[in-house]
């Protein structure tokens, strides 16, 4: 369930009142993270690597007061339930939509990820959770990348995460990470704790 909230009531208000209403109020952070657990886990337990990141997303945003309130049309709004975006190829060819719920449980998570998306896989309609904050995502594993920037002008508000193809190396496998977020939603310190947890749980997963 979504509330609007009084951005005075909160830690947010000078930033919402100097982000709120900005052409360009996103930020875009990259960091390269250690993935060398998620493969190992991904091989062993017969999961996908995509999933297994997401989950690690969901646990480390879920930590953070920052991602449960977000800035929409001028206005403030607290979520008390998180979901991750994942955009899926569907049989025709084209790009589709689904919410996978954030859930402490792996394996609950696993089956909702795989049956949310193959439902959408199949029948091409968006699966989406308006009253959960949405976590975004995108997997352009078709080359490797440093950095993705995203749309800047404000339309798209929620946090957003995009990677490519993860590195081999011959000690560790790594990936870049570009996270983007609303200035009125978090700062900086904000966005570098959650990449510090995202890190924290690849790791210890």
């Amino acid at each position: 369930m979504k509330q609007e909230i009084n951005p005075k009531d909160t830690n947010r208000a000078i930033a919402f009142e100097l982000w709120a209403k900005s052409p360009n109020p996103m930020v875009t952070l990259t960091k390269t993270f250690d993935v060398t657990r998620l493969c190992k886990v991904s091989r062993r337990r017969g999961m996908k690597f995509n999933m297994l990141l997401c989950w690690c997303i969901g646990r480390a945003a879920s930590q953070i007061e920052e991602f449960y309130m977000l800035p929409q049309n001028g206005k403030l709004y607290r979520y008390d339930r998180m979901a991750i975006n994942v955009i899926v190829d569907n049989v025709k060819g084209g790009l589709s939509f689904c919410d996978v719920a954030v859930s402490d449980n792996l394996e609950q998570f696993n089956a909702k990820y795989l049956h949310l998306t193959e439902a959408t896989s199949q029948t091409c309609k968006d699966i989406l959770d308006d009253e959960a904050v949405i976590v975004g995502t995108s997997a352009v594993t078709g080359t490797e990348l440093d950095s993705i920037v995203n749309q800047y002008n404000g339309i798209f508000n929620n946090p957003f995460l995009a990677w490519g193809r993860y590195r081999k190396g011959w000690l560790k496998t790594t990936v870049p990470i570009s996270f983007q977020f609303h200035h009125a939603q978090m700062d900086g310190k904000h966005a570098a704790r959650f990449l510090e947890e995202l890190q924290r749980a690849i790791k210890t997963i």
